[in-house]
């Protein structure tokens, strides 16, 4: 089995550990990470802040620097929330509280637990809203703050070569499947990390396979079998 990495270099080191022994792993970057500057950034949080914080939710390891800088302008007893083990591991490798609560599924999961307002929200420009008009819709105050843009890249001849000879493809955004989607193959399955990124792959591709994480190597098995 032949499994393509699509997340950028140096963000694949997890997801080869969960794919497991004895796989030809292969890496082709689909997207690259354009971060806004902390001036402009530290301008929009105050732009947007009426008063400290009491929630905060970061959806991507991506936003790290910005829920530091975030947390300086948030009540003393602000709870955390993230989304992913990874943006976790990035709040703890920044300094920052344990979440109150961590989601595997997505940004939405988050909403039932999410109690105290107003509530910021930090992650990609492309950030669907689903959580804030959720919170909203609860009566929450909510503000998202854009960190970073991520773009899709131009691929090479090598690099769709790559993609099509792939019997897995992971993909970890809707903007890395915009790359991927005319390359990738009708038989080749697509790994997403959560409900968000199969809506957009669903539209387009029917194999699709749902979340990430340390059984995911067990998964993988599980469809060689089938294939043979």
């Amino acid at each position: 089995m032949r499994v393509v990495l699509t997340r950028e270099a140096g963000r694949n080191e997890q997801l080869r550990a969960w794919v497991g022994e004895g796989v030809d792993v292969a890496e082709v970057a689909l997207t690259e990470t354009h971060f806004v500057d902390d001036a402009t950034l530290e301008a929009s949080l105050d732009a947007h802040r009426r008063q400290p914080w009491r929630s905060l939710v970061i959806t991507s390891a991506r936003a790290a620097r910005a829920a530091t800088l975030a947390s300086e302008r948030c009540d003393p007893d602000v709870e955390l929330f993230s989304v992913g083990a990874a943006t976790t591991a990035a709040l703890a490798n920044a300094g920052l509280a344990t979440p109150v609560a961590q989601s595997s599924a997505g940004a939405l999961a988050l909403a039932a637990q999410v109690r105290h307002s107003p509530v910021l929200v930090l992650g990609a420009a492309q950030l669907r809203r689903d959580l804030a008009d959720a919170l909203v819709a609860r009566g929450l105050g909510v503000h998202v703050v854009a960190c970073y843009e991520t773009r899709g890249v131009e691929l090479d001849a090598a690099q769709c070569a790559t993609l099509a000879d792939g019997d897995v493809v992971v993909v970890g955004a809707p903007s890395a499947w915009r790359v991927a989607r005319d390359v990738v193959g009708p038989h080749t399955w697509v790994v997403v990390p959560g409900a968000t990124t199969a809506a957009v792959v669903r539209v387009t591709h029917e194999r699709v396979l749902e979340g990430w994480g340390p059984s995911l190597g067990g998964r993988l098995a599980a469809l060689e079998r089938e294939a043979d």
